[in-house]
């Protein structure tokens, strides 16, 4: 146990629990959006459920770590680029976080509503649906995170220790963040287009293109950004034209 007073065993803890944190950020987007269909009341299980689903993946994928790094060997060749079990993972992940991004922005554009008013069997059905849908990404967003976690630390107990409280600080923001989405539509549009970007970012790495996802979390900061100072302005004006109207108003 001579880890635990190591300063560099500290430093790499406190290193990793930020980067899973920052790494945590899509997967929150994503399963905000996905819950926002489902009725009120079960939203908030649906999150957490989602987000100890992510936990739990991410725990068994850092016990089995000599089957993850064998991922990483190639399968097979196509036009003299090799594709290991890594690439297939990411490929598909991505394909299907490109396809759920995008029907999520036309079903926001159609104006369609979420399953928000059903009976309690329909309830449940798209309960299970949305489940598993965040099982299948959780997958995908795990792999990167355990293959970073190994990169940084070599103790297992530390991973460990990183994934539950990175987990545990997503699950206390996540509710705030997905209804901050809610409450703004053009914020979930941004997000949704976001995810398209990570999906993007993914079939591409699939097939050895790797970009740096730091500049789309830059793009995304800023844009966020852009989108506060609108929403603060647009709050200003609506204000604003309240204080006129009453005071028009005999």
């Amino acid at each position: 146990m001579e880890w635990l007073t190591s300063p560099e065993i500290w430093v790499a803890f406190l290193t990793l629990t930020a980067l899973e944190i920052v790494l945590g950020i899509d997967n929150i987007i994503f399963i905000s959006i996905l819950v926002s269909r489902l009725p009120k009341a079960m939203q908030p299980k649906a999150r957490f459920f989602g987000l100890a689903l992510a936990m739990g993946t991410r725990i068994l994928l850092l016990l089995s770590i000599s089957w993850v790094m064998q991922l990483t060997d190639d399968l097979f060749t196509v036009m003299e680029h090799g594709i290991s079990g890594r690439d297939l993972i990411l490929f598909f992940g991505g394909l299907f976080l490109l396809f759920k991004s995008t029907m999520e922005i036309y079903h926001g554009l159609e104006g369609e509503e979420a399953n928000g008013e059903g009976d309690n069997a329909s309830a449940a059905r798209g309960f299970i649906g949305i489940i598993i849908q965040i099982a299948i990404i959780d997958i995908v967003f795990s792999l990167d995170s355990v293959i970073t976690a190994v990169g940084l630390v070599s103790h297992v107990p530390v991973m460990v220790a990183a994934i539950v409280i990175s987990v545990g600080v997503m699950m206390l923001s996540a509710g705030t963040i997905s209804d901050f989405i809610d409450k703004h539509p053009s914020l979930k549009i941004l997000a949704l287009s976001f995810l398209i970007c990570v999906g993007t970012l993914l079939v591409a790495e699939a097939f050895g293109v790797h970009v740096p996802k730091g500049y789309v979390y830059f793009a995304m900061a800023f844009s966020l950004a852009v989108e506060a100072l609108n929403i603060r302005m647009r709050g200003k004006k609506v204000a604003k034209q309240a204080v006129e109207l009453r005071k028009n108003t005999p």
